[in-house]
């Protein structure tokens, strides 16, 4: 029985401390970021850019629905140029996540 407990502990602990390598660091129980995707200009003043935003979001990693492309920000915000994108990520538990495009531009 010991055995056992000692072998599903690990077991736990190996899954929880493993997750997959990738681009994004990623929460088991919380994941709340903010991450640079790209910058044309970065000797743009932030203060003087338009800002369109795009948003998606997931429920229990089964169903996915929306646009959170940069396109989609873009028209948004009105823009045709663009100077930085952002991208935010939220998710809790992997219950629900919601997923964020910000672009900077003019």
């Amino acid at each position: 029985m010991k055995k056992y407990v000692v072998l599903t502990i690990a077991s736990l602990v190996a899954a929880l401390a493993s997750g997959c390598a990738g681009y994004m660091p990623k929460g088991a129980l919380l994941t709340d970021l903010s991450l640079p995707v790209t910058v044309a200009n970065a000797s743009a003043k932030v203060d003087t850019l338009k800002v369109g935003k795009s948003q998606c979001k997931d429920v229990l990693a089964l169903i996915a629905q929306g646009d959170a492309s940069i396109a989609a920000a873009m028209k948004n915000g009105n823009i045709t140029k663009v100077h930085f994108v952002d991208w935010k990520a939220n998710n809790i538990l992997g219950l629900v996540g919601t997923y964020e495009c910000t672009v900077y531009g003019e």
